[in-house]
């Protein structure tokens, strides 16, 4: 009788991987420690409960991320997609989900899979030594004493911990005409580059309406569970103006070693730096912007800085306790800690930010295992699709830029290898750049779906014939 696998946590991410390997033929056991240990965030026992929202965000794959990750997770047999679709409410071009009916679907089929064992426990610590494969789905509330099993076994010094978030840019919307691109003292960085920063300058006028809009945004409040201490090396930004309205000026946005490459004879008032984030250099990240602004706040205030003027966001910054895995040196290609390779991490825990991120990732984690477990090879899709690039960039293909940089992200159009955008439509029009935008969104998606199938094909060509 084949072993089964065994999956710690019953969320999205652990209910996608635990259908993902029940329909490759191979036995799974579920544990969920609710009702038998309660969280402060869930109200229900029922598997895949949704905490926060109830929508999956956008759902069109010809212009946005997220919906093109919806497509993909179809292809693929998704369980938590097919019962989100089937629980759907109106909400515009959203897929918004009927919590209730959505979690409650989600547990009848695990339920009723003949493959599927649920057993209602708390894995105390690391799971017995002879479970040969188990995935750690655990997500944000991880419990203390696996955690701490997680860090004696990984020599991690932290596994949950205070996040401190600053936004990230998408590069292709920072004005270059205003923004240069130059490291302070054009000191070279270990690649070489004296060039490692886009720097976006501002006058004393703009720094001092930049202070006042920061002190008087609103700010999110913590959650009772998410009670932290700051500490100074992840302050937000408007802590530190409180402190004082030139402290900025003197910490993260100091003008020194720069010279603005437009106006070499004006000295800026103060600088907003941007850092390379992801190795294609489509993400830059606002240095020491931290931050628990609000999201509208947020991209009000930050539009404010000269260069990004018309930026858009791929992350919003954010500060709050969190659970994840330094996931790119800890895991390898298919989701395995080095340190045992018996256990796989998937959602939240392995730095991915969504619901439908997590899930993604749970199921890969669950085709991962049952692959293993039939001995066959086990592998990622390419990184042109939206499910390889969440993997690239957990398992590393996000830029190192030292210790702790390693930070959660939601599925986005920077992580994947960008087009061209077309500057033509099929009726030879020029396109305006908006339409052009779009149009390169269409593409992306198409390359994706269609690299995708070809995946699906490969794979499905190394399974033994009936």
């Amino acid at each position: 009788m084949m072993r089964p696998v065994h999956v710690v946590g019953g969320g999205l991410a652990g209910s996608e991987a635990a259908w993902q390997i029940a329909e490759a033929g191979v036995p799974v056991v579920v544990h969920e420690m609710r009702p038998v240990r309660p969280t402060d965030a869930h109200q229900t026992d029922r598997l895949a409960e949704l905490v926060c929202s109830n929508s999956f965000r956008a759902d069109d794959w010809t212009g946005n991320a997220v919906g093109l990750l919806h497509a993909e997770m179809r292809r693929l047999g998704s369980v938590i997609m097919a019962c989100g679709d089937a629980h759907q409410v109106p909400a515009g071009g959203a897929l918004a989900v009927d919590r209730e009916g959505f979690s409650q679907a989600v547990t009848e089929r695990l339920q009723g899979h003949p493959n599927v064992t649920i057993a209602r426990e708390e894995i105390a610590g690391l799971p017995p030594a002879d479970w040969d494969s188990v995935i750690v789905a655990t997500g944000p509330l991880t419990s203390p004493a696996l955690s701490e099993a997680i860090l004696a076994l990984t020599g991690e010094g932290q596994l949950s911990f205070f996040d401190a978030i600053a936004p990230i840019v998408h590069l292709e919307s920072v004005d270059m005409a205003t923004a240069w691109r130059q490291s302070r003292y054009d000191k070279e960085g270990p690649g070489g580059d004296a060039a490692a920063y886009i720097n976006c300058p501002m006058t004393r006028d703009q720094y001092e309406a930049f202070i006042d809009a920061l002190l008087s945004s609103p700010k999110s409040e913590f959650k009772e569970w998410e009670h932290v201490p700051y500490f100074d090396g992840c302050l937000p930004i408007e802590v530190m103006a409180e402190r004082g309205r030139e402290t900025l000026r003197h910490g993260p946005m100091k003008p020194v070693g720069l010279t603005n490459a437009h106006k070499p004879d004006e000295k800026p008032y103060a600088v907003v730096q941007l850092r390379q984030d992801n190795a294609l250099g489509t993400l830059w990240n606002m240095v020491g912007f931290q931050t628990k602004l609000k999201h509208g706040a947020q991209t009000e205030v930050f539009r404010m800085i000269p260069g990004l003027e018309k930026a858009v966001f791929a992350r919003l910054g954010g500060l709050h306790r969190n659970t994840f895995l330094n996931s790119p040196r800890l895991l390898d290609a298919t989701l395995r800690l080095k340190a045992d390779t018996r256990l796989r991490f998937a959602g939240q825990v392995t730095g991915v930010e969504g619901y439908v991120e997590s899930a993604a990732v749970g199921l890969l984690a669950g085709r991962f295992a049952a692959a293993e477990r039939l001995q066959r090879p086990a592998a990622a899709p390419p990184p042109t699709t939206a499910m390889g690039a969440l993997i690239a960039h957990i398992t590393g293909g996000h830029l190192e830029a030292g210790a702790g940089s390693f930070q959660p992200m939601n599925i986005n159009y920077g992580l994947l290898p960008p087009l061209e955008p077309p500057r033509h439509g099929p009726d030879g029009r020029r396109l305006p750049p908006k339409e052009r935008g779009r149009a390169k969104k269409r593409l992306v998606g198409e390359r994706a779906l269609a690299d995708l199938d070809d995946w699906v094909s490969e794979q499905r060509a190394l399974e033994p014939a009936e």
